[in-house]
């Protein structure tokens, strides 16, 4: 299996396998932040179609953050992995305020990526979400179901690397979904980048405006 040199790298590489959507009006590129805006960038730069960020947010396990107990993402969707609806109740104060936690980081991070930028329209769209990898797909599951509340007619998950569950999970919930490797010891995103420091919010916010710069982002 592959190890990608960085996010940069891992984005163009998507691209040949996304070819049938270049320089296309109806698509648009949306990725999650943080580390798959960086991927998305150079995907969108590469197929020629307009890109912005989806911010979907990660519900933690209560004392155990890393663990994904589900996924939050905009117009209300909250998703929880199906082992830990059986582990916890969802509606203990505990999980209630991990929710409204990460509500609030949602709403802070769109006002700070999108500044007076409205979010592109994806009803009607073909839309491809994208993100750095995948090890649960909680996340990406939220941004899905988020694009087709929001009306987008065909959502595309692109994914550089994911885990072979994750991956098939997503092909149930997307109408399709590119990813470049799935190896079978998979234990994080990040074993499969050379490079896999943290994204900042800064770059995230350069990136967007490069685009908006440069004509990739526009409704």
């Amino acid at each position: 299996m592959r190890v990608f040199e960085n996010r940069a790298q891992a984005g163009r590489m998507l691209a040949p396998a996304l070819q049938a959507f270049a320089e296309r009006d109806d698509v648009r590129v949306l990725g999650l932040p943080r580390g798959g805006v960086p991927v998305a960038y150079h995907l969108a730069r590469a197929l020629k179609v307009p890109l912005d960020v989806l911010v979907v947010r990660k519900l933690g396990f209560p004392g155990q953050p890393e663990f994904a107990m589900g996924a939050i993402a905009p117009g209300g969707v909250v998703l929880f992995n199906p082992e830990v609806e059986r582990m916890l109740s969802l509606d203990s104060p505990v999980v209630a305020a991990t929710i409204e936690r990460e509500r609030a980081e949602l709403a802070r991070r769109e006002h700070r990526y999108r500044a007076d930028r409205p979010p592109l329209d994806v009803r009607g769209r073909i839309t491809i979400v994208v993100d750095d990898g995948a090890a649960t797909g909680s996340t990406m599951r939220a941004a899905i179901q988020a694009l087709r509340a929001l009306g987008a007619a065909r959502v595309v998950v692109a994914l550089p690397t994911a885990s072979p569950d994750a991956c098939a999970m997503l092909r149930r919930e997307a109408d399709e979904v590119v990813c470049l490797d799935t190896p079978a010891r998979f234990r994080a995103v990040g074993q499969w980048y050379q490079d896999f420091s943290q994204t900042s919010d800064d770059e995230v916010c350069r990136l967007l405006d490069a685009a908006a710069h440069s004509g990739e982002l526009s409704a």
